[in-house]
């Protein structure tokens, strides 16, 4: 559902989910890094896992770290996530080692390697640009994110980028959206913004917490009960919000 809105003076929004993927799932990729170590994978079951232990796992942010250290927070919070999910599958121990294969993992994801960009996602992005209006990126990811957005060719579009490693605080957190607000000095008008990301949760109600215009990005049109997600504003792609 689209309710008529006037153009706003920037566009937040969220990252994996939004604006590109993981080709096949996790679980795939995964077991694409396995092969060059000579493990075979069941990566359905190892999907199931990484998501288990992902919605478990604390928020990826890092309240008062020192940005200096922030990178290998960052690395330490995967590689923990990893251990776990191979550990419940039983694969932990096919490894010769285990360490080394995480690192070819972990900077296998700050590639284009693993991930697509939508079909809607550029056109959308061209347009709004067209427009005037300003794009910023907001995404509970970390610091390689800037590397996937350039080597996925999106980076030229945001005049911003607002992450939870950075920003020390996680979607749905207010600290995270009020961060990526003042860079673009709209902390007091925050209905000047809109954001759109593929969580409800995460995404929808964080950012109307603020006072944001929000739009929840449901690409698998998926049916709810929930009163509140029937009453979101909510779009089945980038381009429904292009009129």
């Amino acid at each position: 559902m689209r309710s008529p809105q006037t153009i706003p003076k920037i566009i937040y929004l969220d990252a994996v989910g939004t604006l590109f993927g993981v080709k096949g799932s996790v679980g795939d990729q995964y077991a694409i890094v396995a092969q060059d170590f000579g493990v075979s994978l069941d990566s359905e079951l190892i999907n199931q896992s990484f998501y288990k232990s992902f919605q478990a796992a604390p928020r990826m942010a890092f309240p008062s770290l020192p940005q200096s250290d922030i990178p290998v927070a960052e690395y330490e919070w995967w590689y923990a996530l990893a251990k776990q999910t191979f550990g419940q599958t039983g694969d932990l121990t096919k490894f010769e080692n285990f360490d080394v294969f995480f690192q070819s993992l972990y900077a296998y994801f700050a590639t284009d390697k693993p991930w697509f960009v939508y079909e809607d996602t550029k056109f959308a992005l061209d347009t709004w640009k067209k427009q005037g209006i300003i794009l910023g990126l907001l995404s509970n990811f970390d610091s390689r994110l800037y590397s996937v957005v350039k080597t996925l060719e999106l980076e030229t579009y945001f005049d911003s980028i607002t992450i939870s490693t950075e920003a020390g605080s996680a979607k749905p957190d207010r600290k995270i959206f009020e961060t990526a607000l003042k860079k673009h000095s709209l902390q007091h008008s925050p209905d000047l913004a809109w954001h759109i990301g593929d969580s409800f949760s995460e995404d929808y109600q964080g950012a109307i917490s603020l006072g944001i215009n929000a739009f929840w990005l449901n690409r698998d049109r998926a049916i709810s009960n929930d009163p509140q997600k029937q009453a979101a504003q909510s779009i089945n792609k980038l381009t429904d919000l292009l009129g």
